[in-house]
């Protein structure tokens, strides 16, 4: 396995907000998880990101395998990057910190400012039975 870039902290809690901060990691894991995308359809997606930026935030996510790339053998090569199991965890904690931001919102009487909150929570895999 590569070296990460820094060292996550030893802190459960701070590790995870490490891992997913940052302006735009939450938004490329909100178009990610409809399915996979090439990184000009994520561009089109966040106009307000650069494209440097863009792709320094899913090479930190790659690393963190929240998300992986693949290459296509094509010509021109064709990359889309799609999210991993470890990243879809972060689905229903993802809709959580929505909830919480239309609730925040709500009393700061911005609600009709905001997005909609559109993360669908992925229905929970049924445990293995015990042997």
């Amino acid at each position: 396995m590569a070296r990460m870039i820094k060292r996550l902290p030893m802190l459960p809690a701070e590790r995870a907000l490490k891992v997913i901060s940052g302006r735009w990691k939450a938004v490329i894991l909100y178009y990610l998880f409809d399915g996979p995308r090439r990184l000009s359809a994520l561009k089109a997606l966040m106009p307000g990101i650069t494209q440097k930026v863009l792709i320094d935030q899913l090479r930190e996510m790659e690393e963190h395998r929240l998300v992986s790339r693949q290459i296509f053998a094509e010509i021109p090569a064709r990359v889309e990057y799609s999210v991993t199991p470890l990243g879809i965890s972060l689905e229903p904690i993802l809709l959580v910190l929505c909830q919480w931001g239309q609730h925040h919102a709500g009393e700061l009487d911005e609600r009709a400012h905001l997005a909609d909150c559109i993360i669908r929570p992925r229905p929970i895999a049924e445990a293995a039975p015990a042997k």
